[in-house]
């Protein structure tokens, strides 16, 4: 999406509160431009430059050197037949493919970034969604209460109106006004709740303006198909599982560099020397010595490395199946309560509602069983809402565990 179209949508809900933000405008806004994954980007670029200079040649070494120099004396000197006078190349070569064992141990690292990058989007792409069903259905549910407190404002001026009429008892007119004004404190505080599920949804999706939007998406599923989940999928999927490979990888790279760098590079050099007036070639060879130091703490490191990465690839698989079992058990368990259980309360709630609001107004039942009505038909709403909720919450869990977002 571009910055433009960004502008758009989150700066013209300053004119319009009734702008519409979908679930996956949310999400390719978090996945484009949040300061996590720019941050992410930049550890790429400089894996990449890693890389690069890793796969570059020693230079050579140029050198020129003059000696036998003498100061001003009562002996005559002269420079360019009396000095010896060096001019010559030096260049290191290395043994044992230490050039593309360092460009593999980049190879591998840059590897790393690009998944660390890939587990944060899909991080981001988790919260935010959790995030969107948290506000929606904190937004639904202020809707609800704020029909609620609408609908009992008629019931309580109908009994205003019998109380006028001398048809009701002042007592039962102050139950009433109390149950219309648990209900608005109620509205009250689902609108604060609704507004912070809207600040905690612009933050997880990394925005710095928090504006007045309409979360679009329904509660309710277009279409309810069963989710599968297998752990040898997710495994497979998984950027986290494949991140601890890939670190085992580049254990295992840098121990072999390691014990490349073991031994020792080579210098050779050749050039041109001056001396006593004559012109003479020069050659040399050098080396270090492995006598003390051979390299052997970095191999040591390098192969507790090793280590610790199987170490954390089994214990990042072992997470990876505990989190796919739990949530096909609470994916499973959210959409039984909704399929079989809130549908049929939700229903049966109205149904008592309006039976007890039309025996009330012919005389048969009293005003504590409409309260009582009434409130259970609004726990069932507020019952409903939730688990719908909870259903969308954990589809997203469950696809997160399963590796299939972003």
């Amino acid at each position: 999406m571009k910055p433009a179209a960004l502008i758009f949508i989150f700066y013209s809900a300053v004119v319009s509160a009734q702008h519409a933000l979908t679930l996956d405008e949310a999400v390719s806004t978090a996945l484009g431009n949040h300061p996590i994954l720019m941050e992410g980007r930049q550890r790429i670029a400089s894996s990449r430059g890693q890389q690069r200079q890793a796969g570059l040649r020693y230079n050579p070494r140029l050198i020129l050197q003059s000696e036998n120099t003498r100061f001003p004396g009562s002996t005559p000197f002269v420079f360019w037949q009396e000095t010896d006078d060096f001019a010559y190349l030096q260049q290191t070569l290395e043994p044992a493919g230490k050039r593309g064992k360092r460009v593999e141990l980049a190879s591998q690292g840059l590897r790393a970034a690009e998944l660390e990058l890939e587990v944060l989007r899909t991080q981001i792409s988790r919260n935010v969604r959790l995030a969107y069903w948290a506000a929606a259905g904190a937004q639904r549910m202020y809707g609800l209460l704020v029909e609620n407190e609408k609908n009992f404002q008629q019931i309580l001026q109908y009994h205003e109106a019998r109380v006028r009429e001398g048809a009701m008892a002042e007592g039962d007119l102050l139950r009433v006004r109390l149950e219309a004004e648990r209900i608005a404190l109620a509205a009250n505080n689902a609108k604060l709740d609704a507004t912070r599920a809207r600040i905690a949804l612009f933050r997880e999706m990394g925005q710095t303006a928090f504006p007045e939007v309409k979360l679009s998406e329904p509660l309710e599923l277009r279409e309810d198909r069963l989710i599968a989940a297998e752990a040898e999928e997710a495994l497979r999927r998984r950027p986290e599982a494949e991140l601890a490979r890939r670190r085992l990888d580049q254990a295992r790279a840098s121990l072999t560099l390691q014990q490349a760098n073991a031994k020792p590079n080579y210098d050779v050099l050749l050039g041109y020397k001056r001396t006593s007036g004559f012109n003479t070639l020069i050659g040399g060879f050098q080396v270090d010595l492995p006598l003390a130091n051979r390299n052997q703490g970095n191999i040591e490191s390098a192969g507790a490395d090793i280590k610790f990465a199987e170490a954390s690839q089994a214990a990042i698989d072992a997470i990876i199946r505990a989190e796919v079992s739990a949530a096909q058990v609470e994916y499973e368990t959210r959409r039984r309560q909704v399929s079989e259980l809130m549908g049929k309360f939700h229903e049966q709630a109205e149904e008592l509602s309006r039976i007890a609001q039309a025996a009330y107004r012919l005389g048969g039942a009293d005003l504590l069983r409409l309260l009582d009505a009434e409130r259970l038909r609004i726990d069932i709403e507020q019952m409903s809402n939730r688990a719908l909720v909870d259903y969308r919450q954990s589809i997203v869990i469950l696809e997160s565990a399963m590796g299939i977002l972003p």
